[in-house]
């Protein structure tokens, strides 16, 4: 081998290292550049599967219980939430839902009770008598509030909170109710505060001893309303989302 093939092949020897590397870097490049692709589709596609119950400006999309064409004068927008104001009744959804995921965002003034409504009958004359209840509540000034049944976030009457998972008055709190078919979960502040799983031989015994066995059409419904509660009391929702699930 000649001299000046030699020193050719040592150059090419040296360089090799450095292509390889060069190859890996390109290959790492596109790579990232592939999950990043797919994780901005990923994100664009979980944006897209929720859509807002409120605009933040109108009460469109909501309307009295049994009366379809009358929202309650006792509920308005107020600083961007939907507030309790006076006497009105409950507020619910225009539109019906099966299976979903619905967050929204709730403060009650002190002492304050309130609830959300999921799978409302609209057949029945009064929404509690056929709903089950996420239960809104100042725990810290309301009768309720002692009992982990009714507390914050419980699933009234009948599943309870652990205590201590509320933000203090005047604070907004997140709330989150997951329905997928008999299987319903709470959700407050990040923290799961109940779980249950409908018509379940402990779910009917639970019906069973409490008050909403005077209902038959208690928790029957598969699909129904979301409603919030007039109980007398001020109370807001804002950030109000729902994702349908299949």
């Amino acid at each position: 081998m000649s001299r000046s093939h030699l020193r050719t092949l040592r150059a090419l020897t040296r360089a090799l290292p450095a292509v390889a590397l060069l190859a890996a870097c390109t290959g790492d490049a596109d790579a990232s550049a592939d999950a990043t692709t797919t994780g901005e589709a990923s994100i664009t596609i979980e944006a897209q599967d929720w859509r807002p119950l409120f605009d933040g400006q109108s009460l469109t999309g909501w309307h009295g219980h049994q009366t379809p064409d009358v929202v309650p004068a006792g509920w308005a927008v107020v600083d961007g939430a939907i507030t309790r104001v006076a006497a009105g009744g409950d507020l619910v959804t225009a539109e019906q839902f099966a299976n979903f995921e619905l967050e929204f965002e709730w403060m009650v003034t002190p002492g304050g009770n309130s609830g959300v409504f999921y799978r409302i009958d609209p057949a029945v004359e009064v929404t509690y008598m056929s709903a089950p209840e996420y239960q809104v509540l100042d725990d810290s000034a309301h009768a309720d509030g002692r009992s982990p049944l009714t507390s914050a976030g419980a699933a009234y009457g009948l599943y309870p909170s652990p205590e201590g998972q509320t933000k203090p008055v005047g604070d907004w709190n997140a709330g989150r109710i997951v329905v997928n078919g008999a299987n319903v979960e709470h959700w407050l502040n990040g923290t799961q505060t109940a779980g249950y799983t409908l018509w379940s031989p402990e779910w009917e015994q639970k019906v069973k001893d409490s008050k909403f066995a005077a209902w038959p059409a208690y928790g029957r419904a598969t699909r129904g309303h979301i409603g919030l509660q007039d109980h007398g009391d001020r109370v807001a929702f804002r950030n109000i989302r729902i994702k349908v699930l299949p």
